[in-house]
């Protein structure tokens, strides 16, 4: 998903219909900033999609753009799936 700092792709490991790994293989990296947000901020996007094992997670404070771009490709890979 497109964002106003760069795309942003998760990429999802379904066993028996459950989520139990994400990944964002694409985020914001292009500057100083946006790797020190995103440091902090992919790490807990991904933790609480397992725990949730839905797209339905809070956002990150400070990388608004990086967790909105993250939900929208977590519900797109989510559907590809076939899940909920």
């Amino acid at each position: 998903m497109s964002t106003r700092f760069g795309p942003v792709q998760v990429q999802i490991t379904v066993t028996d219909g459950a989520i139990t790994d994400a990944a964002a293989i694409e985020y914001p990296t292009s500057n100083g900033r946006d790797q020190q947000i995103n440091a902090r901020a992919v790490p807990v996007l991904e933790q609480e999609t397992v725990a949730a094992g839905t797209a339905d997670i809070d956002m990150v404070s400070g990388a608004t753009y990086t967790s909105e771009g993250y939900v929208k490709s977590l519900q797109s890979a989510i559907d590809q799936a076939h899940l909920a």
